[in-house]
């Protein structure tokens, strides 16, 4: 297992026998495509682990729990009629998040099954029929499961080391808050999956430009010479696609949450560094301003594709006509129009304006609403369920699924975050740098809205979650490595070799952290999964006493 520092960090070195400076070809390093013999089995097991834990007893409990009341049935009304649908009351459903989150629940819904008693609904599953609970609670396991896998790859791909990555894939498993958001109808894993996957897929894009950089030197590029004499060449395989597959990525979080706006600029500013840094490299004499004049471009067009992909997630209300705000003759005296193809985006537009009303005056008091500065330290759980209904074998039972973190990794966080900013510097580690940056995109929006006295609750962490467990397996990765580690390094040291006793020592280290989270994590599982126990035992597991009852 290696856990490589960055290249920008490593002295000169001679040049190679390919006419490179091996120092450039050292910087221009990405992870290499042959995987190790382990590497998709470990993700395996690591997905698998995190797989049981969310499907296992997913249709409990039984009925609609917290904020599922109205994802699940927004969700039946999306896949039955194109639009959020009050059954009830028989008309279109007025919401304030957009749908494709909820088409994603409506999809296990589909597949699995529907009921809904206030409404009278009850529909059997077209692939199979199970109990109602299960079907919209589907794809929020799948989801939940694929984000850990996504994480695997992405933690191997950014630490070079398998090891890692997995170590990742695990924390996040094991993680209680991510746990009860894979069980739960709600909206946020939905958004953490697509925002860990635009990054991922960045990631992938800042290895094929280093790639594309690396070939057209071998291939006796001169990078100092004016205009596309000095650039690679290429036709349209050399088109940064996985940049533009970030933009759907993005357009797919917005079309989750408005919140995963926030991430918009964090992903210009790491392709910018990225491709200002891959010309410093190289050897281009002005890097930002050609990364600037070139880069731009693309990134224009992955925000179109942003946006189509937005827009194309309202397709059930742009072509129905049943939607709210949908048709101006139904809805007399608001700013709506009918005219054909531009009136349907006019009343788009009115009915986001609408929404962005109700979240901006979100100031109403919530027995569950909390501060961005208690998240990290879990100073205010949401409980979506509850029940002293037994049996349990002893005079008072309890039963509750709380939206807590597992607090072993929770409280690791921030003295994480602040060693990796250390690190980092230290190390000039763009790794460090894309995570910190990751962090505060998905937390420091919310301190503003704070000012305002907003409204929020611990659930809005989710989209952040990924990037605080790669800054703690990025200590994990500092621990474990030896002060000095060269970019060939390709197998742990032998005994006596320089750096064997810190990777004896690290691992060690590493290892009983990792063991102290998981039974950390068993021991609160009841609480994340609404088993039914006796009293003293759930008032065991409240640490903090009143903030988390």
């Amino acid at each position: 297992m290696e856990f490589e520092p960055t290249a920008d960090a490593r002295p000169a070195a001679p040049a190679s026998d390919a006419g490179i400076p091996a120092v450039v070809r050292a910087r221009l390093a990405t992870v290499d495509a042959r995987l190790d013999r382990w590497s998709w089995p470990a993700t395996g097991v690591v997905v698998l682990i995190a797989g049981i834990l969310r499907f296992l007893g997913l249709s409990g409990p039984a009925g609609k729990i917290f904020d599922e009341t109205y994802y699940a049935k927004d969700a039946y009304g999306l896949i039955s009629r194109g639009v959020e649908w009050n059954y009830k009351d028989g008309g279109p459903s007025y919401v304030v998040h957009p749908p494709l989150g909820k088409w994603l629940i409506g999809f296990g819904e589909w597949a699995f099954g529907y009921q809904d008693a206030e409404s009278g609904i009850s529909v059997p599953g077209h692939l199979v029929t199970t109990a109602p609970e299960f079907g919209w609670r589907f794809s929020a396991a799948v989801v939940g499961t694929l984000s850990v896998l996504l994480l695997v790859r992405v933690g191997r791909r950014l630490f070079r080391s398998t090891t890692l990555g997995c170590a990742a894939g695990l924390l996040l498993a094991l993680d209680g808050f991510h746990l009860v958001l894979s069980r739960t109808a709600l909206l946020d894993i939905f958004l953490l999956f697509f925002v860990l996957a635009a990054f991922g897929a960045l990631v992938l894009d800042r290895d094929a430009r280093r790639r594309r950089w690396a070939r057209a030197l071998e291939a006796g590029l001169d990078p100092t010479l004016p205009g596309r004499a000095g650039r690679p060449t290429g036709g349209w395989r050399e088109w940064p696609w996985w940049r533009l597959a970030a933009g759907v990525l993005f357009g797919c979080a917005c079309a989750v949450k408005w919140s995963g706006l926030y991430f918009l600029p964090a992903f210009v500013l790491l392709v910018l560094f990225w491709e200002a840094g891959v010309r410093r490299s190289a050897g281009v004499r002005r890097p930002w301003r050609n990364a600037l004049v070139e880069e731009l471009p693309w990134l224009a067009l992955a925000g179109v594709l942003m946006v189509g992909t937005y827009l194309a997630t309202w397709s059930g209300w742009l072509l129905t006509d049943d939607g709210y705000y949908r048709l101006a003759s139904k809805y007399p005296g608001a700013p709506l129009s009918d005219t054909p193809v531009i009136g349907p985006l006019i009343n788009l537009f009115q009915y986001h304006k609408a929404a962005y009303g109700f979240h901006a005056q979100l100031d109403d008091p919530h027995k569950y609403q909390s501060w961005p500065w208690q998240w990290l330290l879990l100073g205010r759980p949401v409980a979506f369920h509850w029940s002293s209904d037994g049996p349990c074998g002893a005079a008072s039972c309890a039963a509750e699924i709380l939206l807590l973190g597992t607090p072993l990794l929770w409280w690791s966080f921030l003295p994480a975050l602040v060693a990796v900013a250390w690190l980092g510097l230290a190390r000039r580690d763009w790794r460090a740098g894309a995570i910190l940056l990751m962090v505060a995109a998905g937390l420091l929006p919310w301190f503003w809205f704070a000012l305002d006295g907003r409204t929020m609750f611990s659930f809005y962490t989710a989209p952040a979650l990924p990037f605080l467990v790669l800054a703690v397996v990025y200590v994990l990765g500092a621990i474990i490595s030896p002060a000095r580690v060269g970019a060939g390094a390709v197998r742990s040291p032998a005994p006596g070799e320089p750096g064997y006793d810190r990777r004896l020592v690290g691992g060690v280290v590493v290892g009983a952290y990792m063991l102290l989270v998981a039974l950390c994590f068993a021991y609160f599982y009841p609480i994340f999964v609404g088993t039914v126990m006796p009293y003293a035992d759930w008032s065991a597991r409240m640490w903090l006493g009143g903030r988390w009852i």
